[in-house]
């Protein structure tokens, strides 16, 4: 019967043999004792127990041995197994006889007085580890080299792009006793769907669910590549593929390390740092760590973490019962991107616990003392005991991480009172987001039960909706009705055949609704070469983050603005980029030489001018350029200068910088900026603190929608920089679109 009407049941296990004799030999899966003493296991023992027994019998498909290793008392040889039973959908209306209990009393009944079962349970990372059906299957097994040296090992085929599909491959890493296991992946570039195909890393010679340090899959970042530790001298090293894909897969490399003999510290002075094990690589499974914080007794302590990341998949963070630190009694886990603590003593107790699965970055983090009688010397003092400036008081921004520094204030006429008290800007309210954390700014923003409201906020019948007119002043009335339609609407998606859709964001999203397919054309852009964790605690970019940001530079004057690939020989940016006020020079050269061509929109003002540059060929890649139909969700600007990202925090940016932003509403800004058209969007906070500034020009404003990147906007001009009540002004891709098309044929 096909394996997809059946039900697999996998048990996997650890025996310990004391009257089995450990040699080299049994580390070798091709040794001959290796295979003498497994086939012996696999027939003498799991066959004869599972195939003759009474209720398991029928079910029962195969047993593998997959590895030994010697004890760390080294008075018994431990093996690795497991067992595999199917049942046909037939009989699953029958109880099935399959626990962990069942699986072990069969076993016992047949084992010898030398034998004693260590665990077996039926666990599995995955089904498709022990598939009868895998075409490609490798096992390798691998010792770390004793003076600390590196071994490496690799996906079969590496690195020719194209790994095996339908592999299951193996790498059984071993070191000497009383040390761990260390493993980088330097290059890691496998199908970004874990689904399909994965590598996952176990603290055991098994592949079992409680013992996975790790299992990943897509593109990591050279810079932040993937470094995992063993809590002992073994770890498993599993690659699952499905469907051959143009990806190289990953090259790696392991080495020993000593086992930390005590993870107890005591720290003392003024200040000082302290971090999980390991840092920055994940710290192991099953290690527990204290630190013992003591400052003179007339000061008490602050802890502050640039990093900390203690998570788990599928686990609930709230209570904390896997991986997490305890301080002075209370314990933290997750995910926190701003954690500071101030504790009113001068000793402090820091434990860190990690379970037997599932590790993490862990973090790092720095303390510090304060006086008492006077915490933050001329700061503003939030209720977590870390200090902030007095002008972040009441300015709109979480700098506590708690918001205390936003509770009680004196909301001015730019921004409205939220019911728990906090200020938010009032074109805020009734953008169906929640601003507030409690809805209140969302509140009374609906019109009657008979009417339809539209994106401007002006309501009108429900009979009015998808009527094929235009009722609302933006249009928004019919939009999204499903369909093609010949009314188009500035939001709506044009084809080819200048058919409108209707319905919002149908660009590149992965479905069909042109009859000619132009929504789906061009559509290999906007996706990010690597997969990316959030860095935490910061705005910096990594290498490959934002690979359609380029810097235009002139020979004489350097950086001098920003650019996006739009395509393998085309680049957008700003005109007035290449005015002659930049040649402050004799005889300049102008941009770096990859620019060869320029072109000037002649139909929109100067303000707005789009210069678009023809380069040569590259494999960088480029981000989507929107059309009509337009983008929604997550959008953000890069800055390319060491300039202050958040001038009020005074912090100077030393590589390339990201910051979300919000597209502020059309109408709105027009009352805040003068001369304002439709062919310019306006983004960022009215409260000001995050804007492009002087430099950024012709950089690209990034949207995400279905998964891609839209160059939603090209950054233009402002007043100022950051200033409150004066966004920055973006050229809008989208009424842009047909001019780049007519000069670039994109």
């Amino acid at each position: 019967e096909d394996a997809e009407e059946k039900t697999v049941y996998v048990y996997s296990g650890e025996l310990a043999f004391s009257d089995l004799e450990y040699t080299e030999d049994l580390e070798n899966p091709d040794s001959a004792k290796f295979q003498e003493i497994s086939q012996k296991l696999q027939e003498q023992l799991f066959d004869s127990t599972y195939r003759n027994h009474p209720e398991l019998g029928s079910y029962y498909t195969q047993s593998v041995v997959t590895a030994f290793r010697n004890s760390q008392s080294k008075d018994s040889v431990l093996s690795y197994f497991w067992i595999r039973f199917d049942v046909p959908e037939t009989n699953l209306t029958t109880k099935v006889p399959f626990t962990d209990a069942n699986i072990i009393e069969a076993l016992r009944n047949r084992l010898h007085e030398t034998t004693r079962i260590i665990q077996i349970d039926g666990i599995v990372d995955s089904l498709r580890i022990t598939s009868l059906s895998l075409s490609q299957s490798c096992v390798m097994a691998l010792n770390a080299k004793s003076d600390g040296t590196k071994t490496e090992f690799t996906s079969l085929g590496y690195p020719t792009p194209g790994y095996s599909e339908d592999a299951r491959c193996v790498y059984v890493l071993r070191a000497d006793q009383g040390y761990m296991i260390n493993v980088t992946f330097p290059v890691f570039y496998i199908e970004d769907n874990c689904t399909n195909d994965f590598l996952a890393v176990y603290d055991s010679l098994s592949p079992d669910v409680k013992n996975t340090i790790t299992k990943q899959c897509g593109n990591r970042p050279p810079s932040n590549p993937l470094t995992l530790l063993s809590s002992r001298n073994v770890a498993l090293v599993t690659f699952i593929s499905n469907d051959a894909h143009n990806f190289p897969g990953f090259n790696a490399e392991f080495s020993q390390v000593k086992r930390i003999p005590s993870c107890e510290y005591e720290v003392t002075g003024l200040s000082g740092n302290f971090s999980s094990p390991f840092y920055p690589s994940f710290y192991p499974p099953n290690i527990k760590c204290s630190w013992t914080i003591k400052v003179p007794s007339d000061l008490h302590i602050r802890i502050k973490f640039s990093m900390f990341r203690l998570k788990e998949p599928g686990v609930d963070q709230s209570n904390c019962r896997k991986d997490f630190l305890e301080i002075d009694g209370v314990k933290h886990c997750g995910e926190k991107p701003l954690l500071s603590l101030s504790y009113s003593k001068s000793t402090v107790q820091v434990q860190f616990h990690s379970d037997e699965s599932y590790t993490d970055k862990g973090f790092q983090a720095h303390f510090t003392t304060f006086d008492p009688k006077n915490p933050c010397p001329g700061e503003f003092t939030c209720r977590t005991g870390i200090c902030i400036d007095n002008s972040l008081k009441c300015d709109g921004w979480d700098d506590c991480g708690d918001f205390f520094d936003e509770i009680n204030c004196d909301c001015d006429e730019a921004q409205f009172r939220c019911e728990n008290g906090l200020c938010k800007p009032k074109y805020w309210q009734c953008d169906n987001v929640n601003d507030c954390g409690d809805s209140s700014d969302e509140k009374q923003c609906s019109c009657e039960p008979d009417q339809w409201k539209c994106s401007s906020g002006l309501c009108i019948s429900k009979s009015l909706k998808c009527n094929g007119e235009k009722d609302c002043d933006d249009s928004s009335d019919e939009e999204n009705c499903g369909g093609g339609s010949n009314l188009c609407t500035p939001r709506m998606f044009k084809c080819e055949d200048s058919t409108c859709i209707n319905k919002l964001n149908a660009e590149c999203d992965g479905k069909q609704d042109c009859e000619d397919e132009s929504d789906e054309k061009n559509c290999n852009c906007g996706v990010r070469l690597y997969t990316f964790n959030r860095i935490v605690g910061g705005t910096d970019t990594e290498p490959g983050e934002w690979p359609w940001q380029v810097s235009l530079q002139y020979e004489n004057l350097g950086h001098v603005c920003g650019a996006s690939i739009i395509s393998e020989e085309w680049l957008v940016s700003a005109a007035h980029c290449f005015q002659k006020d930049h040649r402050r020079e004799k005889n300049p050269k102008p941009c770096v030489r990859l620019f060869i061509y320029l072109f000037t929109h002649t139909h929109i003002s100067d303000h707005l001018k789009c210069s678009l540059q023809k380069r040569r060929p590259s494999l960088e890649v480029s981000v989507c350029l929107s059309g009509r139909g337009g983008w929604g969700g997550v959008c953000g600007f890069l800055r390319l200068i060491p300039l202050s990202l958040f001038p009020r925090s005074g912090k100077l940016a030393t590589v390339l910088q990201k910051a979300p932003v919000k597209i502020i509403n059309q109408t709105v800004c027009a009352g805040l900026v003068s001369g304002l058209t439709p062919q310019m969007l306006c983004s960022g906070y009215l409260l000001g603190g995050i804007d492009a500034c002087q430099g950024d020009s012709g950089g690209p404003l990034s949207c995400l929608n279905n998964k891609k990147w839209f160059l939603g906007g090209i950054v233009s001009w402002g007043e100022g920089c950051a200033r409150k009540n004066k966004p920055g002004v973006y050229s809008r891709v989208t009424e842009l679109r047909p001019w780049i098309k007519e000069k670039t044929g994109i």
